[in-house]
């Protein structure tokens, strides 16, 4: 193993990413008490100085630590060049934040030469925090967590959350009705909360079609070490262009994967 990410530097890396994480939560909690301005960004999305503050905060204490690592941050762009890469979501669900709902977290990873190798997704008003680094486990406030050990799909919880784009495409989107019909439950927490779920074995499927590799990346680290695999819907790896999500637990994720996949190819796609 590269020495660069061998686990003392990744138990090192996580410290340092909880520590700006949960300063970045005690900025948002100020904000969330006291309620602040909203702006829209060009794309119509919400921000709020909130996002921006907590952002500076993660940034300050990550390149206190790590001053030659790049940043991929959601308001303040990428800085920095290198085989380390910090992906920072300060505050992932401001609309949930703005609507004074408690559904909002701040998610930090760490991707090196391509591969995602720690997470962190505090979630400070919800009163959840769970982290992992590559081959470490997960855990939930201090306690290791596994997903759970479902391979039946008829006997599966399934939660939904940004489906916009699955519901234009008329083949997959009828797969997926069939299996919304098939599954036990289904639901649709959203945001952080289905996927600390997942890791934590009270839920077996998430999906989703419309998400940011920002949204996403700590939470997969989170999934895989405690047992689950977590792709985009085709199942694919994750990369910065990731705008899709299929996590599952490691004995339901292929047979969801193929009964979407199969609609693709039935459809000539």
């Amino acid at each position: 193993m590269d020495t660069n990410v061998d686990a003392p530097f990744l138990d090192h890396a996580l410290a340092v990413a909880l520590d700006a994480a949960r300063a970045a939560g005690e900025r948002i909690e100020h904000h969330f008490d006291r309620g602040v301005e909203i702006e829209l960004k060009p794309d119509a999305t919400p921000v709020t100085v909130a996002d921006r503050e907590a952002e500076d905060l993660i940034r300050a204490t990550i390149l206190q630590a790590f001053p030659d690592h790049a940043i991929y941050g959601e308001e303040r762009g990428r800085s920095g060049h290198g085989e380390f890469l910090w992906l920072v979501d300060p505050l992932d669900g401001t609309k949930s934040f703005v609507r004074h709902t408690p559904y909002f977290s701040t998610q930090i990873a760490l991707m090196h030469a391509g591969e995602l190798v720690l997470g962190v997704s505090h979630a400070p008003v919800y009163g959840e925090s769970m982290w992992a680094r590559r081959g470490g486990g997960a855990f939930l406030d201090g306690q290791r967590v596994q997903v759970a050990q479902s391979c039946s799909v008829a006997e599966a919880a399934l939660s939904l959350g940004n489906i916009k784009s699955l519901t234009r495409d008329s083949h997959r989107w009828g797969a997926f009705g069939e299996l919304l019909g098939d599954v036990n439950r289904v639901r649709g927490y959203g945001d952080f909360c289905h996927y600390h779920l997942l890791a934590r074995g009270a839920l077996d499927v998430v999906v989703e079609s419309d998400v940011n590799i920002l949204d996403i990346a700590a939470l997969a680290v989170i999934v895989r070490e405690a047992g689950g695999a977590f792709t985009d819907l085709d199942g694919a790896g994750l990369t910065l262009a990731t705008t899709s999500v299929l996590a599952a637990t490691a004995g339901l994720h292929a047979t969801v994967r193929d009964r979407l996949r199969r609609a693709e190819e039935t459809s000539g796609t």
